[in-house]
C-alpha cells in the first residue's frame, strides 16, 4: 500500500517553519542611463535655444542656411517684424539640426522675397553707404 503519512501539524500555535531572519527588500536594478548627447547635438541644442529666443522676441522667424567658409555655416534669421540676426554653426548638419529643433522654417536661397522682409536701420545704411561714399569706414588696421 501507499505511504499515508501526513505532515506533522503544529500543536498549541507553534509555527511549522523555523524562524528566519527578516528578508531584505529585493534590490531593484537601476534603469540604464540615457546616452549622453554628443558635442554636435549639444551645439545644435544651444543654437536652437538662441533661434527660439530670437523668434520669440520678434513675433516668429524664418531663416536661410549658407556655407561661409571652412568649418562655418551661417544661419540668417529674419523675424516677422523685419529684424534680422545671424548665428554661426560649425557644420551644415548642425545648422539644419538646430533649425529642426527650433521649428525654424528654412528658405533655400536668400532671394528677393526673403530679403524684402528684412528691415535695415540707420546703422546698416551708414555702414553700407559710408564705406563707399566717404562716410565712416572701417578703422585702420593695427600696425604690426
Amino acid at each position: 500500500m501507499a505511504d499515508t503519512t501526513q505532515p506533522e501539524t503544529p500543536e498549541s500555535g507553534e509555527s511549522a517553519a523555523q524562524p528566519s531572519a527578516p528578508e531584505a527588500p529585493a534590490k531593484q536594478p537601476k534603469p540604464p542611463k540615457p546616452p549622453k548627447p554628443s558635442k554636435d547635438e549639444k551645439r545644435a541644442e544651444r543654437l536652437a535655444r538662441q533661434i527660439t529666443a530670437f523668434a520669440g522676441s520678434h513675433g516668429g522667424a524664418e531663416g536661410q542656411i549658407a556655407h561661409i567658409g571652412r568649418g562655418a555655416v551661417r544661419i540668417a534669421l529674419i523675424g516677422a517684424d523685419g529684424e534680422w540676426g545671424v548665428l554661426v554653426a560649425p557644420s551644415q548638419d548642425g545648422a539644419r539640426r538646430a533649425a529642426e529643433i527650433a521649428g525654424l522654417t528654412l528658405s533655400d536661397d536668400f532671394d528677393g522675397e526673403l530679403a524684402a522682409k528684412v528691415r535695415t536701420g540707420p546703422y546698416e545704411w551708414t555702414r553700407m553707404a559710408g564705406i563707399q561714399l566717404g562716410g565712416p569706414g572701417n578703422p585702420p588696421a593695427a600696425a604690426s
